[in-house]
């Protein structure tokens, strides 16, 4: 019988997953891509990674300017 892990979870791996390809150089767009195949995650889910990941970086680039 399969395990059903919450959204939640779902996106907590996708989003620590994604930040080990970020720091390895790898483009973001193509690790979202790959993360929503590997964690079975639906298009909502690919946004949400999207709009998380461009919300961190706008505010990485305020604290630095």
């Amino acid at each position: 019988m399969a395990t059903i892990i919450p959204a939640s979870e779902l996106h907590r791996k996708a989003i620590d997953w994604i930040s080990c390809g970020l720091r390895d150089g790898k483009p973001l767009r193509k690790l979202i891509d790959e993360a929503a195949m590997r964690f079975n995650l639906g298009p909502l889910d690919a946004q949400f990674l999207e709009r998380f990941y461009k919300n961190d970086l706008r505010k990485q680039k305020d604290v630095a300017g």
